[in-house]
């Protein structure tokens, strides 16, 4: 028979502030599949916390379970504050990236930039990434011409572009060359320094062990592990985050 995956004993990261997230008796089903079971966690601001875990585990859910995308059978979310209840109203501080991203195919770059602007009703903006990717000449063209990596570059570019407080990056440097993935990276790591607060779901581990200051570890919808990447490291006693990873996964093992 199977081992069960280890569970570690629950730490996190010491703050005397609310935090930016703070989920709480989670639970998720679709048909007789439990996707969320009861999850509890919390997101520290200004740090990078990574959500972490095999297929299925249940990331994708949770993260739309916080965007107000899904609602959950049991327990709540609260967002800066704001219990999550259907009012998209508090997504105004929220910066998204999802896996892949679906534009309106007919428009150009700066036509979904405008509309998006008129949703956000905001005027202050950062195109840093605009820039730095080399978009100028690509936001002329509809979206359908683009290529994967040009779109996925823009995806990015927009999770940025209004100031978020949170942002929540879905498989981020998914499709991205090495020269973009490294602008991105750097761009979260400013990000966080400037107190933004980010969500990080990764499957590339050698991503999240130079991203993340935080992990939480998914598990068949369950928390195994929530608290510093550090603090993981040292509690699975091995100094490389996949093969800590891996002994969670293994009940322990070596």
């Amino acid at each position: 028979m199977a081992e069960a995956p280890v569970v570690l004993p629950v730490s996190r990261p010491p703050s005397p502030e609310f935090p930016v997230v703070d989920v709480a008796g989670l639970s998720k089903r679709f048909g007789r599949l439990t996707v969320l079971d009861r999850v509890s966690l919390t997101i520290q601001p200004r740090r990078i916390t990574a959500l972490i875990g095999p297929n299925a585990a249940g990331k994708s859910t949770l993260i739309k379970t916080i965007l107000g995308l899904v609602r959950p059978d049991a327990g709540s979310v609260v967002v800066e504050s704001t219990t999550v209840n259907g009012d998209p109203a508090y997504r105004s501080t929220v910066g998204y990236m999802p896996q892949s991203a679906c534009f309106p195919e007919n428009l150009t770059g700066h036509e979904v930039i405008a509309m998006l602007r008129e949703l956000r009703g905001k005027v202050v903006e950062d195109d840093e990434l605009i820039q730095e990717f080399g978009l100028r000449t690509e936001l002329g063209k509809t979206i359908r011409t683009l290529s994967g990596g040009t779109r996925q570059k823009l995806n990015a570019a927009v999770a940025f572009l209004f100031r978020p407080t949170l942002l929540i990056l879905d498989e981020p440097t998914a499709g991205l060359d090495p020269v973009a993935s490294e602008i991105l990276k750097q761009k979260i790591l400013r990000s966080r320094d400037r107190g933004v607060s980010v969500i990080l779901s990764s499957h590339v581990l050698a991503e999240v062990d130079e991203l993340a200051d935080d992990v939480v570890f998914l598990s068949e919808g369950k928390v195994s592990y929530r608290g510093s990447l550090k603090g993981l490291k040292e509690t699975t006693g091995q100094n490389r985050l996949g093969r800590a990873v891996a002994k969670l996964m293994t009940g322990g093992r070596s």
